[in-house]
């Protein structure tokens, strides 16, 4: 089961609302920052601070949507918190689901409060990826992309603290897709730091339903972008730093299991399945 959790309902928060409503009454986009978040009670606090912090920066309206996948610490309460100082909506599972369950529970609250030319990002919870990146990434939607991509592959790009063995399976992966599944203006299909222009994501729950996002799995961050390749999108990447030595936590990824996931993926699309 899914529930919307209140969050805050302080003057401030009252505020932003008014202030979001005046933006898109104005014609300006709002941005949507999805974060699942399962048992990320560490990296979490940390994270949302400075992802509001390089919004307001950029000066763009903005509003943060926590899926908290049914974690057994303390990541709600966490997040419940942070909305008395930001613009935050807390949506939980009451029990773990996966992750991709918890894009899809992000992807369908965050589009359901979209308003045209609003932006929907998505990004990882354990604060290894940049939030820095996201006015660069709103600037290419804006200049004419409908999905970017922070990319491990493009010039510019690094990755610091990461195991050998991901940086070995997502080398591969990347060699794959590629070879099989070619897609203009695209490295890197699995990293889940991306930006989308609303009506484009909106498109592809309509086409798809509830199995836009049914991998099991991180396998779930490729398939999407396989499905949204069959619909007339420009894609493009921007580079990114990926910190892993600042990850909070042990990683859940299982290497082993992500990578027979990913086969199996690529094959099942293949087939046309």
């Amino acid at each position: 089961m899914t529930s919307i959790t209140p969050t805050a309902t302080n003057d401030a928060q009252r505020q932003g609302d008014a202030d979001r409503a005046a933006a898109a009454a104005a014609g300006r986009a709002c941005v949507r920052v999805v974060l699942p978040a399962y048992n990320e009670e560490e990296a979490l606090r940390p994270l949302l601070d400075g992802l509001h912090a390089v919004l307001i920066e950029a000066r763009l309206e903005h509003e943060i949507v926590v899926v908290d996948d049914g974690s057994a610490d303390s990541t709600a309460l966490i997040a419940s918190q942070a909305s008395f100082d930001m613009p935050l909506r807390l949506v939980s599972h009451e029990r773990n689901q996966g992750l991709a369950a918890a894009l899809r529970t992000g992807f369908v609250e965050a589009v359901g409060r979209c308003a045209p030319g609003d932006i929907v990002v998505t990004l990882d919870a354990d604060n290894t990826q940049p939030p820095g990146l996201i006015p660069r990434m709103v600037g290419m939607i804006r200049e004419g992309h409908d999905v970017v991509i922070a990319s491990r592959y493009q010039h510019g790009s690094r990755t610091i603290g990461v195991p050998f063995s991901r940086v070995l399976m997502s080398l591969g992966a990347r060699a794959l897709f590629q070879l099989v599944f070619p897609i203009r203006g695209v490295r890197d299909y699995t990293c889940g730091f991306r930006a989308y222009r609303a009506e484009a994501l909106a498109e592809a729950l309509r086409l798809y339903g509830d199995s836009f996002v049914s991998e099991q799995g991180f396998s779930c961050m490729a398939d999407v972008l396989l499905k949204m390749r069959r619909l007339p999108l420009v894609m493009g990447e921007a580079p990114m730093i990926l910190r892993y030595d600042q990850k909070g936590g042990a990683s859940k990824m299982r290497v082993a299991r992500t990578v027979m996931q990913t086969l199996s993926l690529m094959l099942r699309r293949r087939m046309g399945r």
